[in-house]
């Protein structure tokens, strides 16, 4: 018997890009390259086509659709991926043209999600994703909307088989909205914890693959899953950091970002996106080697302005900077106000690093003791609504706290201190 007999090989898959001049579609397709390689497939080739517009029956130009479905004649082609959203239209019919399985760049993304997601949230947020992309394409579906669970671009979250009747999706839609609204209040619970317990917190942002995980497996010990793959890490990871003047704080792993990050991901994910838009301090990380670290670095900006943390304080991190010496494009970090150049692999520049950290804190909460007369109850109980409480005790002179307060709070207790 054949050792490989039963060995499963990776679908082969032909890319094909169409260039209207929209945006450069060149970095566009080498993201799509390593999506692709993400997925579990193996990219044989690639096409692109330039148009000023997409053709409305097949995306591409009759003559390139022929040329694609005689090279899928004579290679071993499983599957054909769009570099850009397609109709359920233009699906069928490039189906009907090669007899090959085509997908588009959301479905793909969307696929890598289902594969990377382990919290029951992250599943939860898959397959709201999934749904509100699968419901306007119902009717006139090709082969793979026709189910899920069947290649590359077609698996759900894995728990169950998809159903095509548009009121079962829309009630389950409704009903995933309602889970993720009580995630999302546990976690808003969490955060208003860490705010009124002083907790001072930093968020990891930036485009996938940039290193996000194996700095914060350098800098806490996290474990996170740290891999050469687009979206490695998908959940969002907590861990408590200590900063060189002994402060405490928070930091926090998020997903990974690409360009024309699909609308309805951006959405399903808005919640862990929300974790960088709550902290104090926001770290944009980038691969400094890529020759595309400075559009990254946009990308990322452009998507934290979009969730309301853009005022934020923000430090550019420009990762892998020992392989940009090397590559000859350290002319990135004088373009870049207050960039901090750090090799999270070789663990260099971090003291920089977390330099730059403590100078973009804002004001740590101020630990006061008072004594407050039974006439200022009202400075007590605004005390205990946004400060957090150490100690409380009524005596014959009035109420003795101790209390973690902003410097806002503190002007107003300050002449209250016990000396």
């Amino acid at each position: 018997m054949d050792l490989f007999e039963n060995e499963i090989l990776p679908e082969r898959a032909v890319l094909v890009g169409l260039d209207t001049g929209e945006y450069d579609s060149k970095a566009s397709m080498a993201e799509l390259w390593e999506l692709t390689k993400s997925s579990g497939a193996e990219p044989i080739a690639e096409m692109t086509q330039k148009r000023p517009t997409a053709e409305t029956a097949t995306c591409i130009g009759s003559g390139m659709a022929e040329e694609l479905a005689e090279f899928c004649k004579n290679n071993p082609v499983d599957l054909i991926i769009f570099d850009r959203e397609l109709t359920p239209t233009q699906i069928r019919n490039l189906e009907d043209i090669t007899d090959v399985r085509v997908i588009d760049r959301t479905m793909l993304i969307l696929d890598i999600f289902a594969i990377r997601a382990k919290t029951k949230e992250g599943k939860l947020q898959v397959e709201l994703a999934q749904l509100k992309y699968m419901l306007p394409r119902l009717s006139g579906k090709g082969v793979a909307m026709s189910r899920l669970g069947g290649g590359i671009g077609t698996r759900g979250p894995g728990e169950t088989k998809l159903e095509t009747d548009r009121r079962h999706i829309r009630r389950r839609i409704e009903n995933l909205k309602e889970a993720l609204a009580d995630v999302e209040k546990n976690r808003s619970e969490i955060n208003r914890r860490r705010k009124k317990d002083g907790t001072i917190t930093a968020a990891l942002v930036g485009y996938t693959n940039a290193g996000k995980s194996t700095l914060m497996n350098l800098l806490t010990n996290a474990g996170v899953l740290a891999e050469d793959k687009l979206f490695a890490t998908l959940d969002p990871t907590a861990r408590a950091l200590k900063l060189p003047s002994g402060k405490n704080i928070m930091l926090i792993d998020t997903v990974g970002l690409v360009r024309r990050l699909p609308h309805n991901l951006v959405e399903a994910f808005k919640s862990t996106l929300e974790q960088a838009a709550n902290a104090d301090v926001i770290l944009n990380i980038c691969d400094a080697s890529s020759e595309e670290a400075e559009v990254h670095l946009k990308v990322t900006a452009d998507l934290l302005n979009e969730i309301g943390s853009g005022d934020h304080p923000i430090v550019p991190v420009l990762n892998k900077w020992d392989k940009a010496v090397e590559n000859g494009t350290t002319d990135l970090a004088p373009r870049i106000t207050g960039a901090v150049r750090i090799s999270a692999l070789k663990n260099e520049g971090i003291d920089a690093l977390l330099k730059a950290v403590e100078d973009a804190l804002p004001e740590k909460n101020i630990e006061a003791e008072l004594l407050l007369p039974f006439s200022k109850s009202a400075l007590a109980a605004e005390i205990r609504k946004n400060g957090s409480v150490i100690s409380e005790d009524y005596t014959e002179n009035g109420i003795l706290m101790k209390a973690l307060v902003d410097a806002r709070l503190f002007s107003q207790v300050e002449a209250y201190q016990v000396k």
